[in-house]
């Protein structure tokens, strides 16, 4: 059962390598270029230890010195003819080998920014950086020399072989007697090895999460003076990668000697035949410096070659990673008759729509209500009373289980979800800035979107004075995160960021929450008139800033508990109306 186990694993790491080497075919005339580049300066290498023992039998010990000044030449030609094709080889492979990368990492960069947003509630950050940085760079060795050196080295051997057998049969089988011996101690070596990366490739992994974590959460770490503990944790995980990168280097120091010792073994067995056969007259001295080269280059391409091994092995791994990335089906597909959505006529309606983020709990039960076309429609409810998960409904970052979603009449799933979003501005609590320029953040690289329109949307929301203060205005880089402007200016940011586009509907999900009294005076008579006439939905826990909401949506368990506006909720005297009180009462005692 084990024997089976391992057998399927080794065809199902060959199947991954030869999946992975498929990126090469886009480089086939290259790839075709080093072969022909490899079995040309594979040939040229054995070919020196028989033109020297040609050198000492024929010229040396007969004196012919023409002829061995010839022969010199002739090998250092080949030395130099040899130099140069391993140049070109090395050059031309570096060049398939970083562009295959590149094409790489585009496919997984391209592939994560298609997943369902579910997949980043499970999988940590870390974890995803590792597999198109680390794991990716594992693969450069294979790509830059790995295949085509195994060829190489390969084809070494065959040489070497052909000029043993063919200067003695007796010391070739002398000197191959060592081989299985080599063999052994090989298999052994690459089973050890294997596991090492492996471990190592997941401790990698968990220390870029933990890295991650870490730098995201600085603020509460520091403010809870939790730097020892920390700093204790990151110790334990690269204790354990420095343990384990230790226990490769020893498998790689025992093997190296392991082979010289071999090898020399070898050595010693044609010295012993070369003293008994020399002084009879059975062998040359040319032959026995040529086999004593033959036995150096012999055990090098065989050593080369666990090592190359050991690159498919750690690529092995490294591309069960990748692929396992890749070959995530977590996304929301559309429908195959998905049209584009293009303007919104009519209005949104949430007919008994039910929904769970993992199939067992329910977040939203027959969830029913009506946004007209115009109209401002405010969710109101405690915390995880279901408001943001119609907001990610709405977006498709989740897909409903029960009930539908319908825009103009027809289901949301009968869009194409790029054209969706594109005509959907969403303002969220929580402001993301990117390390670019105002204005950048605020077009996003659109290109339909002008300066003119930057500066219009800035204006209409009072965001543009507190630009133009700003060293270089609207060319002003934000840092990470925005880390040079307050909340209230990133929320502004975001502002001006959704509603540039004038878009068909607006999603405001706490967007005020994080605006300071100042800053929300400034902007508090802008956004009704960006509201008005504008299909707009509006989460927010201050009710002040939702009273004039044509209709309200009081939330409650992730149902609809009450509907209507602010004074017929009032007079109804229910949830809203409690609600309503305690924040008020709240605020006058504060």
């Amino acid at each position: 059962m084990n024997q089976e186990r391992e057998e399927d694993k080794k065809r199902i790491d060959y199947s991954l390598l030869r999946r992975l080497l498929s990126f090469l075919r886009p480089y086939r005339i290259q790839i075709a270029g080093a072969v022909v580049l490899t079995l040309t300066a594979s040939a040229l290498g054995p070919l020196r230890p028989k033109l020297t023992q040609i050198a000492i039998d024929d010229h040396i010990v007969t004196g012919d010195v023409p002829g061995l000044a010839l022969l010199v030449g002739i090998i250092v030609a080949a030395l130099l003819m040899q130099g140069a094709l391993q140049y070109l080889l090395s050059m031309l492979m570096s060049w398939v080998g970083q562009r295959v990368l590149l094409d790489i990492r585009v496919t997984l960069y391209r592939h994560v920014q298609g997943l369902a947003i579910r997949f980043y509630d499970t999988t940590p950050v870390g974890r995803i950086v590792t597999r198109v940085t680390n794991d990716v760079e594992v693969l450069n060795e294979l790509f830059s020399s790995g295949v085509v050196m195994m060829i190489s080295d390969f084809m070494v051997i065959v040489w070497i072989l052909v000029f043993m057998l063919q200067t003695s049969v007796t010391l070739t089988l002398l000197t191959i007697v060592i081989l299985p011996f080599l063999l052994l101690a090989s298999i052994i070596f690459r089973m050890k090895v294997r596991k090492v990366y492996d471990k190592i490739r997941r401790q990698v992994a968990l220390m870029n999460a933990f890295m991650n974590e870490f730098i995201t959460g600085i603020g509460v770490v520091q403010l809870f003076r939790q730097e020892g503990r920390m700093s204790g944790r990151f110790g334990e995980i690269n204790k354990e990668h420095r343990r384990l990168q230790d226990q490769s280097i020893v498998y790689y120091a025992t093997f190296y000697p392991v082979v010289e010792f071999l090898s020399m073994i070898a050595l010693c067995i044609i010295m012993w035949y070369a003293a008994r056969t020399i002084l009879g007259g059975e062998m040359t001295v040319g032959i026995l410096v040529a086999f004593t080269q033959f036995t150096e280059m012999f055990f090098r391409p065989i050593r080369d070659l666990t090592e190359k091994y050991n690159t498919l092995q750690s690529s092995a791994v490294a591309s069960e990673r990748i692929f396992s990335l890749l070959d995530l089906k977590e996304v929301i597909p559309d429908r195959h008759d998905a049209v584009p959505f293009t303007k919104l006529r009519e209005g949104i309606s949430l007919r008994g729509v039910g929904f769970s983020y993992d199939n067992s709990r329910d977040i939203l039960h027959d969830v029913s209500f009506d946004v007209h076309r115009g109209e401002t429609v405010a969710l109101v409810g405690a915390t995880g009373a279901g408001k943001s998960s119609i907001i990610n409904l709405l977006c498709r970052f989740y897909e409903f289980q029960r009930g539908d979603i319908l825009i103009d009449g027809h289901s949301i799933r009968q869009y194409k979800q790029e054209t969706l979003r594109a005509r959907t501005a969403i303002v969220l609590q929580d402001v993301f800035l990117f390390s670019r320029s105002i204005r950048e953040n605020i077009t996003l690289d659109r290109s339909h979107i002008s300066a003119a329109d930057v500066e219009a949307a800035a204006k209409a929301l009072g965001a543009h004075d507190f630009i133009a203060s700003l060293p270089h205005g609207y060319e002003t880089n934000v840092r990470e995160r925005g880390a040079i402007l307050s909340s209230g200016q990133k929320q502004l940011v975001s502002f001006c960021r959704a509603l540039v586009t004038d878009p068909d509907i607006l999603i405001l999900d706490e967007a005020t929450s994080n605006i300071d009294s100042e800053t929300e005076k400034i902007i508090e008579h802008s956004i009704s008139t960006l509201l008005r006439g504008r299909t707009s939905i509006v989460i927010a826990h201050r009710l002040s800033t939702i009273q004039r909401a044509d209709r309200i949506v009081v939330m409650h368990h992730g149902g609809v508990a009450e509907m209507g506006t602010h004074k017929e909720l009032l007079k109804k005297d229910g949830l809203y109306a409690k609600l309503h009180r305690l924040q008020f009462a709240h605020a006058s005692v504060s």
